[in-house]
């Protein structure tokens, strides 16, 4: 292998590095096992302590990282890694002073939360989830850790993959919804996607899937809160995606903030030693999150000392910026309460990341200059983002096929989201250049062409309450609130909406009032907005409801008033683009939700996979009766179910069929089901299976996802889909905690969403 040589300084040999000053040099480093049980015979204590320390800088100002405060530490050997830089060059400059000033010259990681996409910004993990394509949503973590590993990141706090059924909790928009299977196959698609097949290429950065675990199911919705279930829910509902991950060889895991069985995740050695490693084998190490030793003092665990030992005995390698490792490992090791073992373990596993990225081989392989100047926010990867921005988009309602719209006539664009790039590409886009996206009104005017008039008014803030608005604009993600009168924005809307031929209305929330720390009791759109809809309804216009939103809403009363609704999410920095593609019919709506969207907050939590009670209601229309599982003042439904999503066209399902009615535990069988497009548009389907198992050892939910397809379907074509269904798609975790598939009766049902009543038989048999 040959590279340049950049640090001539003594000691530098450790690496295989010839001490004289060349131009090329080929490198032979030893085997991984070999190499890094070398280095770690050379380091001392305080260096060991510090590969596991993970300190944010700050984004460091070019030509000052020398004086930064973290450069003293970095000298020291005190530091194993960075997070939070920005810029190829500043990157360079802090790896220099780790590989030129540093004893033994350990390059650092850098880290940031590349979550969907760098500057080009894909939508929200749950919008992206939405489009039900394993190829696309890979497509999309390739392009995120080529841009961001060409400036300079080589690892990424990606996939977010938390079970949530609970759209209160902000965190929502960072996963993929309520469903253990499809969230499985989507936290494999990203790891593959970040890291590729070979963490060595330049173009591949370490992966994380965060939060172990049990993260997006706490108590009343409310971030950061307790978390209590039992360990059968935690094993077949909410463990599976982050086990998916670590199948997909996942190279680290962040811990999760909340507790589990009365002990923080982060201090929790049945979690991090017992599941992770010993059942699943992870190989890679363990990253706290954000001060998360240090919180546990808040737990009632201890002082800093007490619980950085509980992290690090519990299988913690890695603290981010808590220090409580670097302040009090060495008096624990002094005083027994850790060993030198697992110091030795833990310095061990991130000295494999490194060497696995390629870093001991070339410390500076991810601060190519020009690598930043031609790959990141490119043309082609813009074109891609707007692409995979239109198939997340779900149509939820579409009376009298108001959409897609003409080219032509007048189309009056109002609200406090109409105009908001800063807003499109949603939550955690820390990477994104805010100025550069393309707000609705941009890409309305852009799709529509010069035959399209398109007027704007602003119509409302997003909210009555300037306080709240300030909370919900976080970042920079301002919406420029208006100093005008609720009045005076209300006539200036209604003026132009009067000389529109169909208004857009762009409501919901702001793309802070999802994320992390955005808990809501109160999941419908602001009533600011709800009036300016309610009123433009009034027109007598045709009305689009544009909905953006990081989780599912509470949008009764626009279900029953509004025509035609589109929920985007937040759909990237392309969003503008991508949304006026759908609107305009350039691009046929095929998203389908993985969120139930709920007609209360009152039912929640609520998803599709329940069981049933003793006392189910025994009505399909929704009536009360007294006795059962019932509310008096609301429907036991959903507004809109797991899977649900229009389209421009109607696909017609016939002949449900499978191979055998019985099947031994050796057997596979084959359901296929035709699928017809009957409608007057090309368009794209996703064809779901789920399955349930009528009698278990214990209860089992009413249905379950086990399979699906996205298919392309012309208009009048028809495509047979087959499902082959072995003993895996039918095996549970029992009260034992063992994987196990139990003989009898199943049901096996295929259609367009959750509600799919379609359905054939099948015996498993010994």
């Amino acid at each position: 292998m040959k590279i340049k040589l950049i640090i001539l300084l003594v000691g530098f040999s450790l690496f295989g590095y010839s001490q004289k000053k060349t131009t090329k040099k080929t490198v032979k480093i030893k085997p991984k096992t070999e190499f890094v049980a070398e280095l770690l015979s050379k380091m001392t204590l305080d260096e060991k302590i510090g590969q596991l320390n993970l300190p944010t800088s700050g984004d460091i100002t070019t030509g000052a990282a020398n004086s930064s405060n973290v450069a003293k530490n970095i000298e020291e050997g005190k530091v194993g890694g960075l997070f939070n830089i920005k810029s190829v060059q500043k990157i360079r400059e802090v790896q220099k002073i780790a590989v030129e000033k540093s004893r033994l010259k350990i390059p650092l990681l850098f880290g940031m939360d590349v979550i969907h996409g760098y500057e080009t910004t894909f939508p929200i993990p749950l919008g992206l989830s939405c489009t039900w394509d394993m190829k696309l949503i890979e497509r999309s973590a390739q392009i995120a850790a080529q841009e961001a590993s060409a400036d300079g990141i080589n690892w990424t706090f990606s996939p977010m993959v938390d079970i949530s059924r609970d759209p209160r909790w902000g965190r929502v928009s960072e996963g993929s919804g309520e469903d253990p299977y499809l969230g499985s196959q989507i936290a494999k698609a990203m790891v593959h996607g970040y890291q590729g097949d070979d963490l060595s290429k330049n173009n591949t950065i370490l992966s994380c899937v965060k939060h172990f675990a049990l993260y997006g199911a706490p108590e009343a919705g409310r971030d950061y809160n307790t978390v209590d279930m039992s360990r059968i829910k935690m094993y077949n509902d909410y463990f599976p995606p982050y086990k998916a991950a670590v199948d997909a060889g996942v190279g680290s895991v962040m811990a999760s903030f909340n507790e589990i069985d009365g002990i923080p995740a982060t201090g929790n050695k049945w979690l991090m030693t017992d599941v992770l490693r010993k059942q699943w084998g992870f190989k890679g190490f363990v990253v706290t999150d954000f001060t998360g030793i240090p919180e546990m003092i808040e737990h009632g665990m201890g002082d800093l000392q007490t619980v950085s030992a509980l992290a690090l005995n519990a299988g913690i390698e890695m603290d981010m910026v808590g220090e409580g490792f670097l302040k009090t490992l060495k008096k624990s090791l002094d005083e027994a309460k850790v060993n030198i073992e697992q110091i030795d373990s833990a310095v061990r596993l991130i000295l494999n990341a490194k060497y696995d990225l390629g870093l001991f081989e070339d410390p500076y392989k991810y601060c190519d200059v020009k690598r930043a100047k031609t790959e990141i926010f490119t043309s082609s990867n813009r074109a891609e983002a707007r692409k995979i921005a239109a198939q997340s988009l779900v149509l939820l309602k579409n009376l009298n096929q108001l959409l897609p719209l003409k080219k032509s006539g007048t189309v009056a664009v109002i609200g406090p989201l109409a105009d908001a790039k800063e807003n499109m590409a949603g939550t955690w886009s820390v990477a994104t250049n805010m100025q550069t996206s393309i707000s609705l009104v941009a890409g309305i005017k852009e799709v529509g062409g010069n035959a399209t008039k398109v007027l704007y008014a602003k119509g409302s803030n997003l909210d009555y309450d300037a306080a709240f608005e300030e909370k919900a604009t976080m970042f920079g993600k301002t919406l420029h609130r208006d100093s005008r009168t609720a009045a005076e924005l209300l006539a200036e809307a209604l003026k132009i909406a009067n000389q529109s031929d169909v208004i857009i209305a762009a409501l919901g929330e702001s793309a802070e009032m999802s994320g992390e720390s955005s808990s809501r009791t109160n999941l419908e759109i602001p009533q600011a907005q709800k009036d300016l809809l309610q009123a433009l309804l009034k027109t007598g216009k045709p009305v689009v409801l544009v909905l953006f939103t990081g989780r599912p809403l509470v949008l009764v009363q626009e279900s029953e008033t509004v025509p035609a609704i589109l929920n985007t999410w937040f759909a990237g920095s392309e969003a503008g683009s991508a949304i006026a593609d759908v609107l305009f019919g350039n691009e046929n709506p095929s998203g389908k939700l993985t969120a139930t969207f709920p007609r209360s907050v009152g039912q929640v939590p609520i998803y599709y996979n329940q069981k049933n009670t003793g006392r189910p209601l025994g009505n399909k229309e929704g009536k009360f009766e007294k006795f059962r599982s019932n509310y008096i003042d609301e429907r036991n439904e959903p507004l809109f179910p797991f899977g649900f999503g229009l389209s421009y066209t109607a696909f017609d399902y016939s002949n449900l069929k499978i191979s055998s009615d019985k099947m031994n535990f050796n057997e596979k069988v084959n359901v296929t089901v035709e699928v017809t497009n009957t409608g007057n548009y090309d368009g794209k389907e996703v064809v779901q299976l789920y399955i349930r198992d009528l009698i278990g050892s214990v209860t089992r939910p009413i249905k379950e996802l086990k399979g699906f397809q996205k298919i392309a379907l012309k208009k009048g074509e028809k495509q047979t889909v087959t499902f082959e269904i072995s003993v895996e798609e039918l095996k549970f975790y029992n009260s034992d905690l063992q994987f196990i598939a139990e003989p009898g009766a199943f049901q096996i049902f295929v259609g367009t969403n959750s509600n799919a009543e379609k359905k054939v038989s099948l015996e498993l048999i010994k």
